[in-house]
């Protein structure tokens, strides 16, 4: 996942850095003479202008952007469900001049990895567009009675200035709790411990509070079936929002450090036991800042398709938000990546990111589908006597999520901005 750079515009040759004629006061010539190198002049330059003025039109021609603005994806007409390969390839890497503007008014949380360095670009760039970003970095883990926090390594103080400086974006880290939960949910001795580590680093590296993920792995455990030990898991992430909220950020005295807990999109259309609720979300609301909802990774290598269909994020909605009041306090999670399946000839998927994509396009140049029942894009292609499906989000299949999100007054959760392509950006 190498870091893409962003495409400047090219500045227009400069008229005068040819050589100026010499000035005719100074040769002391006679008018003949004069004449005749004037005619050599043009006889040495005829050749190079019947070259050069073809070669400057064509520059234009390929590159009109080089000579006037680059408009958004809305006003490039971009936005649609009938998108040719060839489109994609000739715009993807250009996006709007005015980065500041926002065409999506509710709170943008997006996700950087420390494997992909791009995103770590795209943050600096579009830090206006982001009101929260959460590099991935964090692991809390059991060391025999107490804790141990992983991944200070992973911190990147000048990329965390930079975005300070820039003064849009709060810096949460996401931190994954990864304590045997059968022993950590009931010891509040354990809680308090955890709590000051988590605290602690906050104050000393100047974030603005955390991201945290620990209910996929309680549930993958099986400690939420019981009711009791639920509803001690949901005093803890009570107690740490309260512990943060008391805290004032080093970097806004105005502001407290904030909480947003990561919690799964529903599979089905009932809520299972493991599945975070309505209920659960009256609980602890008054302690999160907002909840992370990953709707995203709908389909598998054993039931190809959609990445993400928009049925399934409205029905989600539906569950988690008993009262649409709460809407504000879901950050709706968009994927900027996608999956390429093999459909016969073998089995199996890869995750995909833009640069796969755009490389994908380039090679096999398919005809790409706007799936009305997901609405989401997809194409097909044969390599190696194997069929395969690649989906991938597109801007249109971003944009109809986006009127989703604010249909219910929801934020965004992006999983990760370095995997998707540059005009995403303009969207949001």
């Amino acid at each position: 996942m190498a870091a893409a750079k962003r495409r400047d515009r090219r500045a227009s040759p400069d008229s005068s850095a040819g050589g100026r004629p010499r000035n005719p006061a100074r040769t002391h010539r006679t008018r003949p003479m004069t004449s005749s190198i004037y005619r050599s002049s043009f006889v040495f330059f005829f050749p190079f202008a019947l070259a050069f003025v073809p070669l400057a039109l064509y520059f234009i021609l390929r590159n009109p952007r080089s000579v006037s603005p680059i408009l958004s994806v809305y006003e490039r007409g971009l936005v649609k469900p009938n998108v040719p390969f060839h489109e994609i390839l000739a715009e993807h890497s250009w996006v709007s001049e005015n980065r500041t503007r926002k065409h999506f008014e509710n709170p943008v949380l997006a996700y950087v990895t420390p494997w992909n360095s791009r995103g770590y670009e795209m943050a600096k760039l579009f830090s206006s567009k982001l009101t929260h970003i959460s590099p991935v970095w964090y692991e809390l883990k059991s060391k025999g009675k107490d804790f141990v926090l992983e991944g200070r390594h992973n911190a990147d103080a000048g990329w965390i200035s930079d975005l300070q400086k820039n003064g849009h974006s709060l810096v949460l880290p996401r931190v994954v709790l990864e304590a045997f939960p059968a022993e950590f949910i009931t010891k509040k001795k354990q809680w308090r411990k955890a709590i000051d580590i988590i605290v602690k680093e906050c104050e000393e590296m100047g974030y603005d509070g955390i991201v945290l993920e620990s209910w996929s792995r309680w549930a993958a455990y099986g400690v939420l079936q019981d009711p009791d030990m639920r509803l001690m898991a949901l005093k803890f992430i009570k107690h740490l929002g309260e512990a943060l909220h008391s805290v004032t950020s080093a970097t806004n005295s105005g502001h407290h450090l904030e909480l947003i807990y990561v919690i799964p999109a529903p599979h089905s259309q009932n809520l299972g036991e493991y599945d975070f609720g309505p209920q659960d979300i009256q609980e602890v609301k008054n302690a999160v800042d907002g909840f992370s909802l990953m709707t995203y990774d709908f389909s598998s290598p054993q039931n190809p398709g959609p990445n993400a269909p928009l049925k399934w994020i409205r029905a989600s909605l539906q569950l988690l938000l008993n009262d649409v009041k709460d809407g504000h306090m879901i950050f709706l999670g968009i994927n900027f990546y996608g999956n390429d399946y093999i459909l016969s000839g073998g089995s199996g998927s890869r995750a995909i990111t833009g640069r796969d994509y755009i490389f994908l396009l380039e090679k096999h140049k398919p005809s790409i589908t706007w799936e009305e029942k997901s609405e989401e894009h997809y194409f097909i292609y044969t390599s190696n006597n194997q069929k395969h499906a690649v989906f991938y989000p597109s801007l249109m299949s971003i944009s109809t999520r986006l009127n989703e999100a604010r249909k219910w007054g929801a934020a965004l959760s992006i999983w990760e901005i370095g995997q998707g392509l540059d005009y995403f950006f303009d969207l949001l």
